[in-house]
């Protein structure tokens, strides 16, 4: 959108405007600037005597994509709902934009469990929507469908022209691997509820939204590495101004472009990505800290005229003892900064630590293990990786002993002490005080020099305050009790640490924490994580569960695991592409691949479809390229148009590796 300012006004609001391309008339200048979505001014929120953030202020423009970092409990998610209209500032103003709508993925998505999965995300009337249900329910994985019905249907998709955004929900439904659709919602887990909540979101900005702000609170739960990376890549491609909070830090780095931080009710801007922000966050900690010394200083001496008790009989002295005050709150700021660190005593791991020999298990058809066999090591460190449902959490099970293999043996050694943090999370008998329910795990943790450590000193080492710890559990947020349910696995004292999904739900500056314990833990670790930034930093090798009882043992972490897939990827690709030497040799292969499936109707239909739409967009960006070429567009058309041009392109990368791979199948 363009905006008309006066030279002198725009020099302090935009000074990164582009000077070369923009002439001057008149003394007045034309800028190109992003159309202004959400102001916050002033905004301030409590729960009880408890404050959340205190006269905060900030603003989103158009394809701002912006993480919202803090503590768990400190009020991320209550701004976010406030932002979306279903919360209310005690003091603030939120403005947004009258044609942008506001769409939300919360952690908890509120979804009528008596309808089917299609019903929920098709929930509200629309012509184009009600089409798209239709056609989806007629074409359901194991439908037969009435000839005459689905080409009625078929009809009406045409006639609508709803076949693109058809194509689009395909997408996402398949890619978060969401099939059966008239599943009643009531039987999904909790992370197929999750999975549809997203897909639902990313449904709904597709559709007729021009101007969408996508707020989204930890969406990468629930979803397996391949879910979470073609989300980023889904995410890039879209045009989409988005506001989230994320534990994950790949995720972060790769969607967004600035930082904002709520930290002890303030609000902090950050451009950039994670490593910055972790620069210029540790560069303000220690202006902070010089400046709250400073202010100590100057307070004891004030402090000392003020027990002379002068008397504010002349406006030099009052004006004094206002500045005492002042200096007085800067003086009292407590910086939060833990300088615990915990060289850890364990108990101490004999020879035999923990052995399976020629396990298998199954679940029906669900094969598991087939004939596993491993001898763990002191201080090993093993990631275990693979898709949703091929059984990583039972193999934690058997290891534990909460399951049994079918056949093999699983054989622990008699010094390990597990210490196993589980998706379950915490459950208590009854609700007490946070230092309670510590404290009767044990009054201390002892150190490997000999010194113990108290069970408040190590609450606050996972940024539990003093005020904090005689907080009830039950009031805590879903983040905090995750934490506190971390921190009693690890106040334990286990030497044989098992952690499934131990990032879900923590806040930044915790992972920040645990990370460094484990990196200094001397037991052995398994970690059941889709966070690939933690597996990076703590595995030395992986397990990599690929289905059907199978089990590879990877020497790396999870990066350099995804490189040499991709590079064994690019290499099966390449040979499948060789002409083959010896006619014979290849009808055999085909034989023995068996025969290639045909297209079902709905494919070729699709197939169809997309060399049709592939020739609109060629022709539709050939025109934009002229057009732009030709360098006569008048500025209020640049735009729109350079938008236009990019939103062509990431459709024909999509549509055309969608028309590959039926093309491939179609033989």
């Amino acid at each position: 959108m363009y905006k008309k300012f006066s030279e002198s006004a725009t020099k302090n609001c935009y000074p990164q405007l582009i000077t070369s391309t923009m002439p001057v008339i008149s003394n007045q200048i034309y800028y190109l600037r992003p159309m202004h979505y959400v102001t916050v001014e002033g905004l301030t929120k409590s729960y009880g005597e408890k404050p959340l953030f205190r006269d905060i202020s900030f603003h989103i423009e158009e394809g701002d994509k912006i993480a919202l970092v803090a503590l768990n409990g400190t009020g991320k998610s209550t701004l976010l709902r406030i932002l979306c209209g279903k919360d209310v500032p005690d003091e603030g103003k939120v403005w947004i934009h009258k044609e942008v709508t506001v769409v939300m993925l919360e952690q908890q998505a509120d979804f009528d469990l008596n309808r089917s999965i299609l019903a929920n995300i098709f929930a509200y009337d629309h012509p184009v929507l009600n089409a798209i249900k239709e056609y989806e329910q007629l074409t359901d994985e194991g439908r037969e469908p009435d000839a005459g019905v689905l080409a009625a249907a078929i009809a009406k998709m045409d006639e609508l022209g709803a076949w693109h955004f058809d194509a689009k929900v395909k997408q996402i439904l398949g890619k978060l691997n969401i099939h059966h659709l008239d599943q009643l919602m009531g039987t999904l887990s909790g992370g197929q509820l999750k999975r549809v909540a997203l897909a639902k979101v990313l449904i709904d900005i597709g559709f007729e939204h021009k101007h969408t702000l996508l707020i989204m609170d930890e969406p990468t739960n629930h979803l397996d590495v391949s879910m979470i990376e073609w989300l980023e890549s889904y995410l890039n491609q879209e045009n989409v101004t988005l506001l989230l909070v994320t534990h994950d830090r790949y995720f972060l780095d790769s969607v967004c472009n600035e930082i904002i931080e709520l930290d002890q009710q303030q609000l902090f801007i950050y451009k950039g990505d994670y490593e910055n922000y972790l620069e210029k966050k540790a560069a303000r900690e220690e202006s902070d800290k010089a400046s709250v010394e400073k202010a100590r200083n100057q307070y004891r001496k004030e402090l000392e005229w003020m027990r002379r008790q002068p008397k504010a009989r002349t406006t030099k002295a009052k004006s004094r003892i206002d500045a005492f005050y002042d200096v007085k709150e800067k003086a009292s700021v407590r910086l939060e900064k833990q300088q615990l660190e915990l060289n850890v005593k364990m108990t101490r791991l004999g020879g035999k630590i923990l052995e399976l020999k020629k396990v298998y298990k199954s679940y029906g058809n669900l094969h598991i293990l087939k004939g596993f066999d491993y001898t763990f090591k002191k201080g090993e460190r093993i990631g275990i990786v693979g898709r949703n449902g091929v059984g990583k959490s039972t193999f934690l099970d058997m290891l534990l002993g909460i399951e049994q293999p079918d056949s093999g043996k699983v054989n622990v050694g008699d010094t390990v002490v597990f210490g196993y943090y589980s998706q379950q999370g915490l459950v208590l008998q009854e609700d007490m005080r946070i230092i309670e329910f510590v404290k009767n795990i044990a009054e201390y943790f002892p150190l490997a020099d000999g010194t113990r450590v108290s069970a408040a000193q190590f609450l606050q080492l996972f940024l539990f305050p003093p005020e904090k710890q005689y907080t009830y559990v039950s009031k805590l947020s879903g983040g905090e009790k995750r934490r506190l349910h971390l921190l009693s696995i690890l106040f334990r004292n286990p030497n044989f640490l098992v952690l499934d999904e131990p990032t879900n739900d923590l806040d930044l500056p915790t992972l920040s924490i645990l990370e460094d314990f484990l990196q200094e833990y001397q037991g052995c670790i398994i970690i059941v994580s889709h966070d690939r930034y933690f597996m990076d930093k703590l595995v030395d090798h992986l397990f990599v569960f690929e289905g059907d009882g199978v089990v590879r043992d990877f020497p790396g972490n999870y990066t350099q695991y995804r490189e040499w897939e991709k590079e064994e990827s690019r290499s099966t690709t390449k040979q499948s592409a060789l002409p083959a030497d010896n006619t014979n040799v290849a009808k055999a292969d085909t034989a023995a691949a068996g025969k290639p499936r045909k297209l079902s109707y709905k494919e070729k239909r699709e197939l169809e479809l997309l060399e049709q739409e592939m020739t609109k967009l060629e022709a539709e960006k050939k025109s934009i390229d002229d057009k732009l070429a030709a360098g006569s567009l008048p500025y209020e058309e640049l735009e729109p148009l350079t938008r236009r041009v990019g939103e062509v392109m990431a459709l024909l990368d999509e549509k055309g590796m969608r028309w590959l791979e039926l093309s491939e199948l179609e033989g």
